[in-house]
Order: structure tokens, then sequence, then C-alpha cells
């Protein structure tokens, strides 16, 4: 058993020299990436964000409710979008339009003009219950084009919906980008997704002239980086992190975690945010933008304490 036991400890000994090792030779031999800080960033923070427009004071990604957060100073809008039949970009969360309007099918089957019939009212409710907005003239989809010229003085925080294996996934990175450069807007939106491979593709075409964020598999290496002290082997190729104050129990919204990707000026922002006294605290320890459902919390959060 002595040996058993002395053999243990042995091996033990051996794989935290070479861990030492490695932790000593790579720190060493690696020098951390900071990221240049583009315009998108260059305004004062913290940034609120409206979250679909404010989906709790109106119907998401409509008019409704990107007129609605506007009233509460919000200093953007995060947004999803997807690609139509006809190969518009449209401001759109779900593949489907069952959710959010009175009709059904799936975005990419249908055209703009067959969407912008639809009441995307229909099935909101107010906190008493009522249907206020359906059919509403404003209840309506907007494209990411007619977003981005009703509302210049607002950022714009895109997250590319369609996956990557579709048709219309495989289309977006390049349509996104012409569209960009044809409005100019390349200092005022941030391009993100869950999925890494539309980031990067993205990208290819944008080099470093437009902010963009981290999808799910740069998180999760750089979470790791951090917890298992090899902080000095992650090297950021976002400028951003949007994510949520934890994954499956593991807390990313501690002041370490949010120090470690400031030192690489990486921008850190938290969604779905809407509680006050949490949006003060992520605040407090660093945040750079607050996403949430209710722009006229933050609002009231903003005027009280900052």
């Amino acid at each position: 058993m002595r040996k058993c036991i002395k053999g243990f400890l042995t091996t033990i000994g051996v794989a935290g020299g070479i861990i030492g090792g490695l932790w000593i030779g790579t720190k060493l031999t690696t020098e951390t990436k900071v990221q240049h800080i583009k315009p998108y960033f260059k305004r004062r923070s913290p940034y609120i964000f409206a979250h679909r427009g404010g989906m709790a004071l109106a119907p998401e990604h409509t008019k409704l409710a990107f007129d609605k957060s506007s009233e509460f100073n919000v200093e953007g809008f995060e947004i999803d979008i997807r690609l139509t039949k006809d190969e518009e970009i449209v401001v759109m969360h779900d593949a489907y339009v069952d959710r959010t309007s009175n009709g059904a099918g799936r975005v990419s089957n249908m055209t703009l003009s067959e969407l912008k019939a639809l009441d995307f009212g229909y099935h909101f409710r107010d906190v008493e219950g009522n249907s206020p907005f359906r059919g509403h003239a404003d209840a309506k989809i907007l494209t990411l084009k007619e977003l981005l010229e009703s509302y210049p003085d607002k950022l714009v925080n895109i997250d590319i919906k369609d996956k990557p294996e579709t048709y219309e996934g495989s289309l977006m990175p390049t349509v996104l980008y012409r569209l960009i450069k044809e409005l100019g807007a390349e200092d005022r939106v941030l391009v993100t997704s869950f999925h890494d491979a539309q980031i990067n593709r993205f990208k290819l075409y944008s080099g470093d002239e437009i902010a963009l964020g981290a999808g799910e598999d740069q998180v999760t290496k750089a979470y790791l980086s951090f917890k298992t002290g090899f902080k000095h082997l992650y090297q950021p190729n976002a400028d951003t992190f949007q994510i949520p104050v934890s994954i499956k129990g593991y807390p990313l919204d501690s002041e370490k975690f949010i120090a470690f990707l400031q030192n690489m000026n990486v921008a850190v922002g938290y969604w779905v945010i809407n509680d006050m006294d949490k949006m003060d605290e992520l605040i407090q320890k660093g945040a750079h933008t607050i996403v949430t459902d209710f722009p006229d919390i933050s609002y009231h959060l903003m005027k009280q304490r900052y």
C-alpha cells in the first residue's frame, strides 16, 4: 500500500512538474494580443441596448419597439437577422413567423412582400394581458436597411441567426457586408453570431474594418484559459463578448473574468438583464454593455445612479 501511495504521489508530482514547466514555457514565449478599439466602442459606456428592440414594451423587432425604446435613451438595439427567399435581410429572431405573427411558415421560404403582409403585433400581450398593437400599422417586420436608415444615431448589435450549413446562411455574410458598406454603417454596427463559422465568414470580407462579437467556441476557449490559469494563451479574435451571466452553472459575471477580457480591450456585454439591481451590479463590476427587454427600467437606473 505504501508503495502504491508513493507511486501515485510520484506520478502527480511529475505531472505537476510537466504542467508547471509548460506554463512557464508558454508564459515566456507568448505575447498577449490586445485588440484595437474600433469606433463602435468609443462612445461613453455603459451601453444600454434594447433586446429585439425592447420586446417587453412592444412587439419585438417592429418599428413600435424601436420607437418606444428610443424614448428611453438607449444607446442602441440588439437585433437578430435572417435572409428571405428573395435574399433580403430582415430583422427577425425565429426561423418561423408562427410565434410572432398571424402567419405561418419559414422566413427563408417567404418573400419580403409576403412577410410585410403579416401582423407582427398579433400575439403581443401587455402586462394586463391585452393586445394593444394587433393590427397596428407599425406592427410590421423591418428590413435591416430600413432599421439602419430610420435610426441613424443608434448603434446596432447584429446577430446572424441563419445557420452556416443552410443555403441562406451561406449567403448571409456576403449580403450583410455589402449592405453595411452600401449604407456606410461600418462604425455603428457590431456583427456577431452564436455560430463562429458565420463570424469567420463575415470577417473574410470585413477584415478589421467592422466590430465583431465572439461565437460560442471562442467564449468557451477564453473561459477555459481563464479558469485553468493559462490566461496568457488566449488570443482574442473579437471586439466584444455578448454573454449570459452563467452557462450550465458556470459563472461568467465575475469581476476577474471581466477584467481579464478588458485587459485585452475586449468589451463585455450581458444579456438578457431585466432586473435593475443586477444591471447595477454588472456595471459596477465593469460590464460595458447591458442588453435588456425593459429599456424603461435601465433608463431609471441610469438616471438615478449614473
